[in-house]
């Protein structure tokens, strides 16, 4: 397939132009012009890329790619070796950042919950991305929470009564604990995100209000592999996910 053809394909799917986001959407940089292997991973680190090499990939596949707003524009250090990986092996990479977290079938948050047993209910807050349900089964919170543990492979931090009874959650993928104040004020009995800040110990004691850290890499590993089962399905294309060790 034609790198082109592709990039038309994901930006139908996943229509990056409607999200105000913090890195560009779509090919961030352009290699070979025909992509046989397409190797899918969360965050495009050099350890992705060589793991793409030897995988023999002509294309690679994020959510978390390069360019940030917040980042040195400076092609130094890191940002030079990860570069010349990509253009002298002549890999496109190609990354989704807010459209992979917010589409509502193959997104972040929807996989997430479908992870986790939860039912959606509903979605808010600028592009839809806190999303609000309720558990299958009323449950304990410290119940829940290694319950989710175990399906997330990864220890989850739980702060507020581990006692609390949970019927009602919030949720958004990654880095989302600034969402939490949206969330109590809609009312639900936990949150859930990928990281945690000082302010989330008391906000969650204040509130009464349970705040689950299930870790960044781990609520986001599913929107990508659900995006590159889609791309197999529909485009035929030979297509790996590769899943790197992340603690956070």
């Amino acid at each position: 397939m034609q790198t082109q053809e592709l990039l038309h394909y994901l930006n139908g799917l996943l229509e990056p132009w409607r999200y105000k986001d913090y890195a560009p959407n779509g090919l961030q940089v352009e290699g070979r012009a025909d992509i046989q292997r397409l190797i899918c991973g969360v965050s495009a680190s050099q350890a992705l890329l060589d793991a793409a090499l030897e995988r023999q990939g002509d294309a690679i596949l994020v959510h978390h790619g390069y360019f940030w707003k917040n980042e040195d524009g400076c092609i130094t250090g890191m940002q030079r070796r990860r570069l010349k990986t990509l253009l002298a092996n002549d890999l496109n990479l190609l990354a989704y950042h807010l459209p992979l977290d917010g589409h509502p079938q193959l997104g972040n948050n929807a996989q997430l919950a479908h992870a986790l047993g939860l039912l959606a209910q509903g979605q808010t807050g600028e592009h839809d991305l806190l999303w609000h349900g309720v558990l299958a089964a009323p449950c304990r919170a410290d119940i829940w929470r290694d319950d989710l543990s175990r399906r997330l492979g990864r220890d989850a931090l739980l702060l507020g009564r581990a006692d609390k009874t949970i019927r009602r959650v919030a949720w958004c993928s990654g880095g989302a604990q600034s969402l939490f104040g949206a969330a109590i004020a809609l009312g639900v009995d936990a949150f859930i995100t990928g990281e945690v800040s000082e302010q989330n110990h008391h906000m969650a004691i204040e509130s009464d209000c349970v705040f689950i850290a299930a870790g960044h890499h781990a609520t986001e590993r599913y929107g990508i592999q659900a995006l590159g089962r889609k791309i197999h399905d529909d485009l035929g294309m030979d297509v790996e996910f590769i899943d790197l060790s992340n603690p956070i």
